[in-house]
């Protein structure tokens, strides 16, 4: 079986020996569970572990909040008696007071390896905080369920967010851990990081390349509810920028895309002829579904279901964010003066196109709407793609 971090810290006493005597916080949400699926709080508590805090990333340390940009409140875990700090309320990166509370902070969160997935922007949050008032951070390793491929353009200057923490691709091929440690050293940490590597993860192994098919998945965030969307976000997510539905409402979120007034069909043929290579590695599906909240609730909606699984899924040819610039695409080639992006101030983010700031810059949206073929997006993310993927190389631990 593979081991995560927190089940090697748990297992073996030599590696959680330099907390004897320190007070520990836990950075934690509904995921941060054993291989036993006891959570991360009360194993490290049965282990004699000091907790003397608990912080919680955006929907909650308990996953209590559904929908995006809804803020957790702190509160006093009623179990341990440590106060939980909301690092998606009234602040974003942790105060002064909560810094106050730990020396030493680990991070069990789980990833979709996607950078607007905003746990990594926390994390550099926590690693810029604990530079600042000299604490450690651990990172307690998971698998990157998306696995190592590398796909979209890299986050343009001046358009940092809280979905958008440097110039990173969308999909980045990394784990947590790994991705802390590039973020030492892109910005110049001073500050004492360590992570507890997993054990037996081959992200280039069938069947689950990047998710060991023998861990039980549990939803990391309310609307992560499968493999299958931890491999199609890194596309779907940008529906969050676009008036038609991700799903949020059905039991498949981030899977699908559509709209009552959408030609499933014709949409998948515009997609298939302007770019085929772009739909491999997956199965598309004419769908009808009826949200029960968020986008057209209650309507009928016409859409298009992707199955990154089971026997049509090739992890190697599979592009979720080519696939899903190419959905919109066809959108815009079938319905010409289509009301396609919606203007709000994403993740709290002012004149700004919310598709813009979740892709890091105007690129994806001009390519879109103006009179362009699949070659000049693709112009645009290899060379991108390639200079990640030299980036990364030396922060590779698996």
């Amino acid at each position: 079986m593979t081991l995560f971090g927190i089940d090697r810290l748990l297992a073996e006493p030599e590696l959680r020996r330099p907390l004897e005597g320190k007070r520990v916080a836990l950075l934690a949400h509904p995921a941060s569970v054993t291989a036993d699926l006891t959570h991360s709080l009360d194993a490290l508590a049965c282990a004699g572990v000091n907790l003397t805090a608990a912080f919680g990333p955006q929907h909650g340390l308990r996953g209590d909040k559904q929908d995006n940009m809804v803020e957790s409140e702190d509160f006093t875990d009623p179990v341990h008696g440590i106060p939980v700090f909301s690092l998606y309320g009234e602040v974003r990166r942790p105060t002064g007071q909560s810094m106050g509370t730990f020396d030493t902070i680990l991070i069990d969160l789980q990833d979709l390896g996607c950078r607007i997935y905003t746990f990594i922007t926390t994390l550099l949050y926590v690693l810029e905080a604990a530079a600042e008032h000299r604490k450690s951070v651990w990172v307690l390793d998971r698998p990157n369920p998306a696995g190592r491929p590398v796909e979209g353009t890299s986050l343009r200057p001046g358009w940092e967010s809280f979905v958008g923490a440097g110039p990173i691709p969308m999909r980045h091929g990394l784990t947590l851990g790994e991705l802390g440690q590039w973020f030492v050293d892109h910005f110049g940490l001073d500050v004492d990081y360590r992570v507890i590597e997993m054990r037996g993860w081959e992200p280039d192994e069938g069947p689950g390349f990047g998710w060991p098919p023998e861990r039980v998945w549990v939803n990391p965030s309310p609307n992560a509810a499968s493999l299958n969307m931890a491999r199609a976000y890194a596309g779907t997510v940008m529906l969050e920028g676009a008036t038609l539905s991700e799903g949020r409402g059905t039991t498949r979120p981030l899977e699908l895309f559509g709209a009552p007034d959408l030609d499933a069909r014709a949409v998948m043929a515009e997609m298939e002829r302007l770019e085929p290579q772009w739909l491999a590695g997956c199965r598309l599906r004419e769908i009808s579904f009826e949200p029960t909240f968020h986008k057209h609730v209650g309507k009928l909606c016409k859409g298009i279901h992707i199955h990154a699984e089971g026997p049509f899924y090739n992890h190697h040819s599979f592009r979720p964010w080519r696939l899903q610039a190419l959905g919109f695409k066809a959108m815009r080639r079938l319905y010409q003066d289509y009301d396609l992006w919606r203007d709000f101030a994403y993740e709290y983010e002012f004149g700004k196109l919310a598709i813009d700031v979740i892709n890091g810059g105007p690129a994806l949206r001009q390519w879109v709407d103006g009179d362009s073929a699949p070659g000049d997006l693709e112009a645009l993310a290899v060379p991108d793609e390639h200079d990640w993927e030299e980036q990364r190389r030396p922060f590779l631990r698996y």
